[in-house]
């Protein structure tokens, strides 16, 4: 086995030696990107991995494709983990990612893994992930276009299968008439959204109750799609150089149960290139019982549908038990220093319901600082208290990496990783998830391109 190994990190630095040697000639060409690769251990629920990972990112123009490779080879029996790739569809989830443009672009395409996405102010679709587990990575897709006048935002996240399927349509009307050189009511812009989890088990609560008040589980049964529709009127009041605001409200109703309305400002602020800010304010009021604001959101996969042995529960049934608490409040802020470091937050909570906080943070020092790397994430939901925010649980998804550079090129590193493992049922399909700790010390090539 140490045999193997040695090879794998002699193959890898003559690798990473070859990619130093073309990074030059890249650069020259125009492209860009980085190629990182690197070994270690993995520790997967307490066994024990060796790591060999590879994890290049090239960008081309607009153009931009990540992979992800890693080989987790068994401590005890010098095996490949059988989970990373017990499914046809896992060798084509190497490829995390396929882009052109970025986020509110003319023209902006991705396909594969799926991050953080939204549609429009995110009332109904916000920082979805299709991909909460290692072991049931999916590869989705965002297509957004942007003609002036009129766009559409897309999502959809899981090819292989029925999944969440996400839309928004949005026309300037004023831009089509002699009132569009009108300062701020010229930009008008109005937007409808329709998002959808199409699976068949997505209305499934697990229980009714008959008229009789007699229950039954239907944990068995489908029960159809759940679906969100959606309209947005969004203003800008100023574009400048180096700031831009926007007032905003949205309307959003979940088809056979509950609606709600939201309204805010995205403020955002540029220091000369050195420091920018990014910011959002929301309130949101008028919600009815069994409505929850932005419903497919960074735990919805995991939420959705859980029907392993002597447990059920289901975000059909976290809806259907909604009672209305009133308004709440949602924020974000992102700092950006010198396109290098970065810093966002953002928290919700209802005014009236203890138990309702969602919180998302992130951290990254990007590539230009000496010495020190690290990159973190962490999102929490259902939050009662102070003490209750940092209690890593089945509401809790975090990844953080600490690493320090002795070279430009390499990175000593730990990462941490709270995430979730599919449960299966014996005919292998996924009905549930199991949390599941990650933590893995490792030695990085990185070299840009």
């Amino acid at each position: 086995m140490k045999k193997y190994l040695l090879c794998a990190l002699t193959v890898l630095m003559i690798s990473a030696a070859s990619a130093q040697s073309k990074a030059a000639a890249a650069a020259a060409a125009g492209s860009g990107g980085v190629a990182k690769g690197g070994v270690g251990m993995t520790w997967i629920d307490g066994e024990a991995y060796y790591l060999v990972s590879l994890a290049p990112e090239l960008a081309f123009g607009k153009w931009g494709v990540g992979l992800d490779l890693n080989l987790h080879i068994s401590s005890k029996d010098q095996k490949i983990r059988e989970q990373d790739f017990d499914e046809t569809y896992d060798y084509i989830r190497i490829i995390r990612y396929l882009r052109y443009g970025t986020k509110g672009d003319e023209i902006y395409v991705r396909v594969g893994a799926l991050d953080y996405s939204r549609l429009g102010h995110g009332f109904i679709l916000y920082n979805y992930k299709n991909s909460p587990s290692f072991d049931n990575r999916k590869v989705g897709a965002e297509l957004d276009l942007d003609f002036g006048k009129w766009g559409l935002e897309t999502v959809y996240g899981d090819f292989a299968a029925a999944s969440v399927l996400g839309m928004r349509g949005y026309t300037r009307p004023l831009q089509f008439t002699p009132a569009a050189s009108i300062p701020i009511i010229g930009n008008l812009e109005v937007g409808a959204t329709f998002a959808s989890d199409v699976r068949s088990d997505a209305r499934d609560t697990g229980v009714v109750i008959t008229a009789s008040g007699a229950s039954f589980d239907t944990s068995a049964y489908n029960t159809g799609a759940m679906s969100v529709i959606g309209f947005d009127l969004g203003l800008p009041l100023f574009k400048l150089p180096v700031a831009d605001a926007t007032l905003y409200m949205d309307y959003a109703k979940i088809f056979n149960y509950g609606s709600g309305f939201a309204a805010g400002i995205d403020l955002n602020f540029s220091a000369m290139g050195l420091v920018k800010v990014f910011t959002k304010f929301e309130r949101r009021f008028g919600q009815t019982d069994k409505f929850l604001p932005a419903y497919f959101d960074a735990f919805y996969e995991l939420e959705r549908y859980q029907a392993t042995p002597g447990k059920f529960s289901s975000k059909a049934r976290t809806l259907e038990n909604t009672i209305s608490p009133g308004s709440g409040y949602f924020g974000t802020l992102l700092v950006d220093v010198l396109g290098t470091i970065q810093a966002e937050g953002s928290y919700q909570k209802l005014d009236l319901d203890p138990n309702s906080g969602v919180l998302h943070i992130g951290a990254n020092t990007g590539s230009k600082i000496p010495l020190v790397s690290v990159s973190a994430g962490y999102d929490k939901k259902y939050i009662r208290d102070n003490k209750d925010v940092f209690t890593l649980d089945e509401r809790s998804l975090l990844y953080a990496e600490v690493g320090y550079k002795p070279y430009p090129f390499m990175i000593v590193s730990t990462l941490y990783t709270w995430t979730f493992a599919p449960q299966k049922d014996g005919a292998g399909e996924v009905i549930g998830y199991a949390p599941q700790k990650r933590i893995t010390p490792k030695v990085s090539f990185v070299f840009p391109l």
